[in-house]
């Protein structure tokens, strides 16, 4: 070896001398790829872990499981690779992270890419089909298997939902309260846009209180709307096109060269015409102009002809006198709300908030969440009832309703100085709206607790009147009468100013004396009540220091609850526009169907034998559910878990019960039932033609309702506050229509869909993506991410996938509203067997029309064959198939009348269109019947009638059932019990009935029960009073309560002698007790005495040993 090759080899074992071969082909391709790589997946090295000491270990957990989740992608898209030589960043982009190259906002799939991205998002979030992500990554499996096309990976998948989310979904933020409690929420905002946004929602909006010119059926009908709103809150403005916009307090000139100035805009329902109230602008002698504002006019949109601005364009502002000046009419011009609209149409959106608690798990084991939930209440209410409607706010299982209220709340009022732009998907322009809280629905323990009510176990047990008082008081005549009735309205400004007292109070240090507050007002506010408890704690503390006086306490103390009154408020009471003593409705599932009917239940079934719920069932099981719009009534089920029925179920037995259990509760009770069934029928109304009628209805219906009730318990009037909440829904239903409108079952089935969440604090988040999902689907726009000023929705073939497949939509919670059209009918199944279809046929003159009164109206040849029909779609879009009772136009009488009959065929011509119904008529009585007091049905001479009607002249169906009773049927009938759908060997009774002639209309009915109440004569549905005139019924009160102080005395004795027994059973055991313990130390000291005698060593031997 040379010396030169020996110091080499000597450099090398040094290391100080590197080789270089050139770059290895396989390292530079994978350096390559691991540079593309980065910059598509930028984020890992962005990862910002916070460095604060007291950082939240689950952000921290939670940046951790995005990194390992960024890892799993790199090195899934590695793997991937290894098996392509030369990739594009496109092509890295498609294989490694199952991406499509973006797609165009006019592709057919935008903003998917391809129809199986879109297809495995929406599988996604299906609201009640929850996917897991082992079971998604099974899916994706499953399709690349199959060798289906454009199959992204499933971090592919994910990667695409986060983009979405950001760029046309909900943003979920975070809220801390002023108790430092952390929740989620849902930006509302955002939830409302996608309405304004979404054409197939848009339509249906009402910007304005509408005239009514008929019904009253939706909440804008309502005096709330028309009268009562602060008129800044209403859609302040009318655009007239071509940025003539008409605002309410300006002047504004009409064709004619009158001046006016708007106060009010409306909608009239007759033609839909937007019109508005406003002020006369009336000219002085002297050139200067008066505001008439002692009466209004209306106007028409039709004879505007120039809005403020352009008045000032022309100079045509008319010179106000001094009268029209100090009213203040020329400082609201121009209207301060044409500033923040920035130039765009300024409307407003109106919200129902609704708060409850529920189980966040789907196991009987409870996991309280306080759940909120929004409806867009610019919609009517049909559409409202439909689940996709409801949109998800917040939850928590710390933070308390009010406290989520108040982020509610902050975003609500940033929209009234910045209204939320959007696009309108019905006029195609941009718009602006603000929001406001009309109600508040929910339970009676949340509903008090949202108004700071002390709750229905207080003396003062009303949220919405001061109705109450101590026991003692309560039990007088006048304090037992008072709660007959509404007592003087509670306001939020009231709860407020006793909540300042009580925080007044605490200054003390003393608790007992914001007890005795609470309890003498029923103002106990939950939000307030840990800030109250503080101050007494640091008042305690200060009353320490002996040279403080109690005033200087309460001055500092005072000042410290005013500068935090943001935080120590209940935020409910402060909401613009929100009194919540008048705004949280009374809810008819929970105070009627789970109060009323479930105290009137109770009351019945727990006095019954084992023999008479047999008898009960029995009636129960064989009555007539046709036309009650219920599910298949399961009469033993019910009987079987009588103390566990749900709302779905106290509704069967509310319009059935009666029927069933006549002979089988005292006449009082049976009084009740009745009672009850009127109330609920009249509170079921979907709309009311006349409101002057229906409250004379229901205050007769809700005083039966109480007066026996107090006939049964009189202590039920005093203790259970649903009842005393009856006065109220007329009052309810006057400012927001009828109550059916403030019904929250809808909120309570979408509790369904929160389960289907994992209870974390990501409930919102994909709660917020379905939300994204059913705004693209059902063809939303979204702010454009290429144009700052444009808008974008998803591609034609997704907006139109919903449409063309019923499945979503019933997934969805989506309706259509394409109901079955009027006179349309379907034909019944083919006969079975193999080879050709046929249908059953029948020859003309072997029908039941064939025997009609007037079958010369059918056009039908003797040789004509007809095919029958399983039903006829009515007036009401019902389909009445045979057996069902129908109101029906009489194509026989002159003048034309309504008749009651129940369809036995509906037949068509094989040859024609003709369809033809035959209805078995039946005569209405003249009276009610003497039990029931229901209208009767019978037949003509006890003999059938039969009368042929066209398909278009049904107006809807009704229930009627048998007249058992007249008729003395009994259940002597006898058949197999179906288990599993199948005939068994056990043979049950049903009730046989003996004859066909006698029904009754069952008024309790709450299927179509204003159309009904239509067509019956008035005498025959009007609730009868109770009591007659108001003085009897006043002493009948006045007995009530002496029975109840009697009652009183008389349990107050038995608990004082029960005491007493007590006192003398303890005393006489603590004597025996003493006895016993003395004969034992006797007892112990005679042995001791013994045993020393034995062992010598007592005191005998001692003595003589000293001896």
């Amino acid at each position: 070896m040379s010396a030169s090759e020996a110091r080499m080899w000597e450099d090398v074992e040094m290391g100080s001398i590197d080789f270089d071969c050139g770059l290895d082909p396989e390292e530079e391709e994978r350096v390559r790829l691991e540079k593309a790589i980065t910059r598509l997946w930028g984020a890992v090295d962005e990862l910002d872990l916070a460095e604060d000491k007291h950082i939240d270990s689950d952000v921290v957990d939670r940046q951790w499981e995005d990194l390992n989740a960024e890892e799993d992608i790199l090195a899934d898209a590695l793997e991937n690779i290894k098996e392509h030589e030369q990739l594009t960043v496109d092509e890295i982009r498609q294989h490694a992270f199952g991406e499509l190259p973006a797609c165009s906002p006019g592709s057919e799939w935008f903003p998917y890419g391809s129809k199986t991205m879109f297809l495995l998002d929406m599988i996604d979030n299906l609201p009640r089909m929850r996917v897991s992500d082992s079971l998604m990554r099974i899916f994706i499996f499953v399709l690349k298997e199959s060798g289906s096309k454009d199959v992204p990976s499933f971090d592919g998948l994910r990667h695409l939902q986060k983009q979405l989310r950001e760029h046309c979904g909900i943003p979920t933020r975070q809220h801390q309260t002023g108790r430092g409690n952390i929740f989620y929420y849902n930006d509302v905002r955002t939830l409302i846009a996608k309405d304004w946004s979404t054409l197939a929602v848009r339509k249906h909006m009402h910007l304005y209180p509408v005239i009514p010119s008929g019904a009253i059926s939706e909440v804008w009908h309502a005096e709330k709307f028309r009268k009562e709103l602060d008129l800044d809150m209403l859609s302040p403005m009318y655009d007239a096109g071509q940025d003539h916009h008409y605002y309410v307090n300006e002047f504004a000139r009409m064709k004619n060269g009158q001046f006016t100035v708007p106060i009010r805009w409306l909608e009239r329902e007759t033609d839909g015409e937007i019109v508005a109230d406003a002020y006369a602008v009336r000219p002085n002698e002297d050139g200067t102009y008066r505001v008439d504002d002692t009466s209004t006019i209306i106007i028409e949109t039709k004879d505007l002809e120039a809005d403020f601005l352009d008045l000032i364009d022309r100079n045509l502002v008319p010179n106000c006198d001094q009268a029209t000046t100090d009213a203040g009419h020329q400082a609201r011009m121009p209207n301060p709300l044409r500033e923040i609209a920035g130039g765009d149409p300024l409307y407003t959106s109106f919200i129902d908030y609704w708060s409850d608690d529920v189980s966040g798990n789907r196991s009987k084991s409870y996991n309280k969440h306080i759940n909120a939930c929004v409806v867009h209440r610019n919609l009517p209410r049909h559409l409202l009832q439909q689940e996709i409607h409801v949109h998800f706010v917040s939850t928590s299982q710390h933070a308390s309703a009010p406290e989520q209220f108040r982020a509610f709340k902050e975003t609500v009022e940033e929209t009234h100085h910045e209204p939320v732009r959007v696009r309108d998907a019905k006029t195609g322009q941009d718009t602006r709206f603000r929001l406001f809280t009309n109600t508040g629905p929910g339970d009676n323990p949340l509903q008090s607790e949202m108004c700071g009510h002390i709750g229905g176990k207080g003396n003062y047990y009303c949220r919405k009147c001061n109705a109450g008082g101590t026991q003692e008081y309560k039990q007088t005549d006048e304090g037992y009468e008072s709660l007959f009735h509404v007592g003087a309205s509670r306001t939020a400004q009231a709860t407020i100013t006793e909540v300042e007292r009580q925080f007044d109070a605490a200054t003390t240090g003393v608790a007992k004396r914001v007890e005795e507050l609470q309890t003498s007002t029923g103002v106990k506010d939950g939000y307030s009540l840990p800030w109250i408890d503080q101050v007494i704690d640091r008042a305690r503390e200060m009353k320490k220091d002996r040279k403080r006086t109690a005033a200087s306490i309460n001055a500092e103390l005072m000042e410290w609850v005013q500068s935090r009154r943001r935080d120590v408020i209940n935020p409910v009471l402060t909401m613009k526009g929100f009194d919540p003593a008048k705004d949280t409705p009374v809810e008819i599932l929970h105070t009627i169907l789970l109060g009323i009917v479930k105290y009137t239940w109770h009351g019945t079934h727990s006095a019954w034998s084992d023999e008479q719920k047999k008898t009960y069932t029995i009636r129960l099981q064989s009555i007539d559910a046709n036309g009650l719009s219920i599910h298949p009534i399961r009469a033993e089920y019910l009987m079987q878990y009588a103390n566990s029925l749900i709302g779905r179920q106290l509704k069967t037995v509310a319009q059935v019960s009666i029927f069933a259990l006549h002979d089988l509760v005292d006449p009082v009770y049976f009084l009740l039932w009745k009672a009850c069934g009127e109330l609920i029928a009249l509170l079921w109304y979907p709309e009311i033609h006349d409101m002057d009628e229906y409250f004379q209805d229901l205050d007769v219906a809700v005083g039966n309702v109480l007066d026996t009730f107090a006939e049964i318990d009189p202590s039920k009037i005093i203790t259970k506050m649903k009842l005393h909440l009856l006065p109220h829904i007329k009052d309810d239903i006057r400012r927001l229509g009828p109550i059916l409108g403030e019904m929250d079952e809808i909120f309570e089935c979408y509790n369904g869909v929160f389960r289907n969440c994992s209870p974390s604090r990501d409930i919102a988040i994909n709660l917020a993506c379905q939300e994204g999902f059913k705004h693209r689907i059902l063809g939303g726009f979204w702010p454009s991410a290429i144009d700052n000023n444009g808008w974008e929705c998803a591609g034609p073939s997704v907006r139109d996938y919903l449409q063309q497949h019923p499945i979503i939509q019933r997934h969805l919670g989506w309706s259509t509203g394409n109901d079955l059209p009027i006179g349309s009918i379907r034909l019944a199944a083919y006969l079975p067997g193999k080879g050709q279809r046929k249908r059953c046929t029948a020859e003309w003159e072997s029908t039941l029309a064939y025997k009609a009164v007037n079958r010369a109206s059918v056009k039908a040849k003797a040789s004509s064959k007809w095919l029958p029909c399983k039903y006829v779609v009515s007036k009401t879009h019902e389909a009445c198939g045979c057996g069902t009772w129908v109101v029906a136009e009489s194509p026989i009488a002159d003048p034309p009348e309504r008749m009651i009959g129940r369809i036995v065929e509906i037949l068509k011509d094989e040859g024609s269109d003709e369809i033809a119904t035959t209805l078995e008529r039946f005569d209405i009585g003249q009276t009610r019947d003497a039990i029931f007091g229901m209208p009767t049905l019978s037949r003509r001479c006890g003999e059938p009638t039969l009368i042929v009607v066209s398909a278009s002249m049904i107006d809807f169906s009704i229930n009627v059932l048998h007249n058992c009773q007249k008729e003395m049927c009994d259940a002597s009938g006898r058949r197999a019990k179906i288990q599993e759908r199948l005939e068994t060997n056990i043979v049950e009774t049903f009730i046989q009935h003996k004859s066909k002639d006698h029904y009754l209309i069952n008024t309790h009915s709450l299927h179509n029960p204003h159309l009904l109440r239509q067509v019956l004569p008035r005498h025959l549905t009007r609730p009868m009073p109770r009591f007659q005139g108001e003085n009897d019924r006043r002493e009948k009160h006045a007995e009530f309560a002496a029975k109840l102080r009697a009652d009183t005395d008389v349990k107050r004795k038995k608990v004082e002698d029960a005491k007493a027994q007590k006192q003398r059973e303890d005393k006489e055991s603590a004597r025996m007790q003493q006895a016993d313990d003395r004969n034992t130390h006797e007892q112990r000291e005679a042995g001791v005495e013994a045993l020393e005698q034995r062992e010598g060593d007592g005191p005998s031997a001692k003595k003589r040993k000293h001896a």
